[in-house]
């Protein structure tokens, strides 16, 4: 039997860890490949790491025919939901699988009509997919994940991406560590899940420290006869003096970056040190 594998569709799996695959390797060995392996003509579409064990050992298998797709964008929206089903994909994949569904659905939209033509307000019809919402129900996580997992996608080094799919690192501090060039960000991998995590607090802690803090607001009251001894003329009165703690408080946090980017400093040379030593 011709089975073809898709590289593009196989890609859709999260690949299994060494003790998952292990466990899926005895569970092969003894009882056999139960259940059948799907295709779409000669294209596997589900049971890619039972087809590589059987294929191993010799085990026998089963194949059934979808036929239900009429292209390979069938293939793939069928595949994301199937694998988006599944409690053991990781809420990265989940994400990537989400906003690969958002993708293909777009591409798959009908073009849109002229302005002239088309309806407005609550009858202008919405694309499905077309918003961030929308992508992180389907992929079971929150609008920010999805806008974390989106970061890493357009910044993350390879090998930053690989650590947040093998669990090194959270989908958050990953998109932190993501801001970093790339070469920093490699090093950061390379020096493991503690470097990882450090990297990431203190990207947080700088911008933290450089963020501009907000004036408070003085209350007035509306409708309220003035007198001169109401106690919002006392916060008013001393307005100057707390913008003159707050120029204080701007000096000491620019003091803090100062040493922040110091130790960051220190840090990149501790990390180059380490690859050099490894």
């Amino acid at each position: 039997m011709n089975i073809t594998i898709n590289q593009v569709l196989q890609s859709y799996i999260d690949p299994l860890t060494a003790s998952e695959y292990a466990a899926l390797e005895r569970s092969l060995l003894a009882e056999g490949c139960r259940d059948a392996l799907v295709l779409w003509n000669d294209v596997l579409i589900d049971g890619h790491n039972r087809y590589a064990i059987c294929r191993q050992h010799g085990i026998e298998f089963k194949t059934i025919q979808n036929t239900s797709f009429t292209s390979l964008d069938d293939v793939m929206l069928w595949m994301i939901d199937n694998h988006l089903a599944r409690r053991s994909v990781s809420d990265f994949q989940r994400g990537v699988l989400a906003l690969r569904k958002k993708e293909i659905v777009a591409a798959r939209s009908p073009a849109p009509v002229s302005a002239q033509d088309a309806p407005e307000g609550e009858n202008a019809p919405k694309p499905p997919m077309s918003t961030r919402e929308e992508v992180a129900k389907a992929a079971r996580l929150s609008s920010n994940q999805i806008s974390q997992i989106e970061k890493i996608q357009k910044a993350a080094s390879p090998e930053l991406v690989e650590a947040v799919r093998s669990g090194t690192i959270s989908i958050n501090a990953a998109a932190t560590v993501a801001s970093l060039p790339p070469e920093e960000q490699v090093a950061a991998v390379a020096g493991g899940k503690k470097l990882l995590r450090q990297a990431a607090k203190e990207i947080r802690e700088q911008r933290a420290a450089t963020r501009t803090p907000r004036e408070p607001k003085v209350h007035v009251p509306q409708d309220t006869p003035e007198t001169g001894n109401e106690p919002w003329a006392e916060n008013a009165a001393q307005a100057p003096s707390e913008a003159e703690r707050l120029r204080g408080e701007i000096a000491s946090l620019k003091q803090r970056v100062a040493q922040l980017q110091a130790e960051n400093v220190e840090l990149n040379q501790r990390i180059a040190a380490l690859i050099d030593a490894s």
